[in-house]
């Protein structure tokens, strides 16, 4: 067949389909719900990701957690082991300090052991708030970004000083027009004086808000003294983060007598690591929409397929008429073939106006969530929709194309 005669497939297709305009749409409205819902969880999974790996990776190529299990999206599937498991302890993050050669900074954050901490100032209130005690080191490794005043020292932390660093939120909630540097803040029925205000950071595992309340390690120890829940924030000297968590890994085994034989009871989680495992996740999320999204697809091109052998049976005689001056098996099965493929096309397209207006509406409803439209997915949704017109369109096509013409000029 050769190019005109494909120009003039597409051309008498595109005719057909502008004739029957609602019987066109009707048709496709599968197809165009399949590939509409594809392309709007493509675009939902990928602002998605966007916004948790750039959570994920703020805690810096050369960081490392240590914590008891696993930190990141696995933590809401821990095992009975896991869960079990005894907390780190202050002495661990000492050795690491002290036996690490690859190890640029270490910081232990010790967690309260309360639910929900609420924060006072001058009949001003703050509720659930984020409270740590942390080490001077914390801020060294560029967790904290200082807006006002300064952050705590290992020397305040040594002598339990109640002071705080609070963080940007609780700065505009708090103390509204008012420097807060030097004012007492109450937390959780304690007096502290605020010495340092925090910026909002780019991305955080809390959410939108800035609620963090930082006391020294000391301090929180003495307001907490049951508190016993630590995890340990590592910085790696650059270029050796591998040859830290083996040294970390090494330390830990040694303080928490762990056999030989058996696995690590503790977690080293880095950011590539946590954004790893998220996608894997995902990755699962997308592959199940994709299935599901695929019935509308099947429904589509079943509705195709009919419509497609109604359009043989009305335009028998002209196809007896084609055969009759020339025209082959093959011609007739490509004209229908290339009808069923551009009304599937055209469904696709509109699943893709579709499905980028759903990922519209999600990012107005859920601003954190750069919800787009990968390049990627687009293409799928055309070439998907394309290939099931196709699939769909061989049988009406090929019992087009094995029509005898004698009989085909009878038929009325």
């Amino acid at each position: 067949m050769t190019k005109l005669a494909v120009y003039n497939g597409i051309l008498l297709a595109f005719q057909t389909i502008r004739g029957h305009k609602l019987r066109a749409f009707l048709t496709v409205l599968g197809v165009i719900i399949g590939t509409g819902t594809i392309i709007g969880v493509s675009a939902i999974l990928t602002g998605f990701d966007a916004s948790i790996t750039s959570v994920l990776r703020s805690f810096g190529p050369n960081s490392i957690i240590v914590f008891k299990f696993g930190v990141g999206p696995r933590t809401q599937h821990l095992s009975p082991e896991e869960r079990t498991r005894k907390d780190l302890t202050y002495q661990n993050a000492v050795d690491i300090r002290e036996r690490c050669k690859s190890v640029e900074d270490v910081s232990t954050m010790l967690f309260p052991n309360t639910q929900t901490i609420n924060v006072h100032y001058r009949g001003n209130d703050m509720y659930d708030v984020n409270l740590f005690g942390v080490e001077e080191a914390y801020a060294r490794g560029g967790q904290v970004d200082m807006h006002l005043g300064r952050f705590f020292t290992d020397q305040e932390s040594r002598r339990r000083l109640p002071v705080a660093v609070i963080g940007q939120d609780l700065e505009k909630g708090l103390y509204a027009n008012v420097d807060p540097i030097g004012k007492p803040i109450t937390v959780d029925g304690h007096e502290f004086m605020v010495i340092g205000t925090m910026l909002r950071p780019a991305a955080s595992f809390f959410g939108d808000t800035d609620t963090r309340v930082l006391l020294p390690y000391g301090t929180m120890q003495k307001m907490y003294p049951n508190a016993h829940e630590n995890a340990i924030v590592v910085t790696a000297k650059e270029g050796l983060l591998s040859e830290a968590q083996d040294e970390i890994r090494t330390v830990l085994r040694i303080d928490r007598r762990v056999p030989y034989s058996k696995p690590d009871d503790f977690a080293l989680s880095t950011a590539e690591q946590m954004v790893s495992d998220f996608r894997q996740i995902t990755a699962i999320t997308f592959l199940v929409m994709a299935v599901l999204s695929s019935i509308g697809l099947l429904v589509g091109g079943i509705g195709v397929m009919n419509i497609m052998l109604v359009s043989v049976t009305e335009r028998t005689y002209e196809i007896g008429l084609r055969k009759a001056i020339g025209a082959r098996r093959m011609d007739i099965l490509i004209q229908f073939l290339l009808e069923a493929a551009a009304l599937t096309g055209m469904g696709g397209l509109a699943g893709i106006a579709f499905g980028w207006l759903i990922s519209m509406i999600s990012r107005l409803v859920f601003t954190s969530i750069p919800a787009s439209v990968p390049l990627w997915a687009a293409v799928l949704g055309i070439v998907m929709s394309v290939g099931v017109g196709l699939f769909f369109g061989i049988w009406p096509a090929n019992k087009a194309a094995r029509l005898d013409p004698v009989e085909a000029l009878r038929y009325e």
